[in-house]
């Protein structure tokens, strides 16, 4: 009888750590929604909904790219630095246009992926150690093209940055676009089932014949383009360039988005609507502690805590 109650008790744990996996970011979402909106004064305006989802938007198109690194068991800590870079080339660049700026741009992002990509495909550095790395030299060189903030006046870049269609911010349908188009390529597309066996098993990736290296590659370019596209994105909602700030920390938070939604660290999976959610998460963790007005270190320490939440929860689980 006690060793049916013991494995009942197991069945249980197990049971309730396996919905915490796939379902806790989605309840952590409805909760601090149903706690903003019984104590949050103004969180149920319109203005305010607005507000954070324009600014979750680079997160999330981060944690994209971030996804996908994590799926391959990697990890691109390089990416605010990326988005510093990208925002110093578009004020630089401006003057040929929007359009031509934000080109070069996204290519100073995928140039950061391929030494990333290069690094670990082929020279076989750790992905933490090639991507810490460039994480320092991208803002150093962010800061050499751009020492200090400067204001973006360009009427493209207000629109983007200000413009909706039917009442939804550009940047939304930015980030969503993104969102549905990284899903679609790991759901469906030869290129994501490689990701997941590569994160699965490298050895047994290669043994099997599969490009591991040139994945490796254009996994670490998606994730830099997609960071440039995020810096672009929030250069246009601030209407100014300022690589000294923009991007920090924005590691630590992709990689809670991702990890607390469901992606685990030792990869071979690759949850994106997990990852939408957790980005979503993040925001309104750090919209409820400032409206609070609890300090944003506290931000810092309270995506710490669910970050150990989450990688706990997916270890134990690995265990069974």
């Amino acid at each position: 009888m006690a060793d049916l109650a013991l494995a009942r008790g197991t069945l249980d744990r197990a049971r309730l750590l396996h919905l915490l996996q796939e379902y806790g970011v989605y309840a952590g979402v409805v909760v601090l929604l149903l706690f903003n909106f019984a104590f949050t004064p103004y969180f149920l305006s319109t203005e305010n909904f607005r507000t954070q989802a324009v600014q979750v938007a680079p997160v999330l198109v981060v944690a994209l790219g971030m996804a996908l690194a994590i799926g391959t068991e990697g990890v691109d800590l390089s990416v605010g630095s990326v988005m510093a870079l990208s925002t110093s080339l578009l004020s630089l660049y401006l003057g040929y246009g929007p359009w031509i700026a934000a080109l070069i741009a996204v290519l100073g992002g995928i140039v950061v992926g391929v030494a990333n990509g290069a690094l670990v495909a082929f020279v076989g550095v750790q992905p933490i150690v090639a991507t810490l790395a460039l994480m320092v030299a991208g803002r150093g060189l962010a800061l050499v093209l751009l020492p200090q903030l400067k204001d973006v006046r360009d009427p493209g870049m207000a629109a983007l940055g200000s413009g909706d269609v039917l009442g939804v911010p550009y940047l939304v349908l930015i980030a969503a676009a993104l969102a549905l188009l990284v899903a679609f390529v790991v759901r469906r597309t030869t290129f994501g089932r490689q990701v997941l066996a590569i994160g699965d098993s490298r050895p047994a990736a290669r043994r099997a014949g599969l490009p591991v290296s040139r994945v490796l590659v254009v996994v670490y370019v998606c994730s830099g383009a997609l960071a440039a596209v995020a810096g672009i994105l929030a250069t246009a909602r601030l209407t100014a360039s300022d690589p000294t700030s923009l991007g920090t920390l924005m590691e630590l938070s992709a990689i809670t988005a991702v990890v607390v939604g469901g992606t685990p660290l030792s990869g071979g999976r690759v949850r994106i609507g997990g990852t939408v959610a957790g980005a979503v998460l993040i925001q309104l963790l750090t919209t409820t502690l400032i409206k609070h007005d609890l300090p944003p270190s506290w931000t810092q320490i309270a995506q710490a805590v669910v970050i150990v939440l989450a990688v706990y929860a997916a270890r134990e689980r690995g265990r069974r």
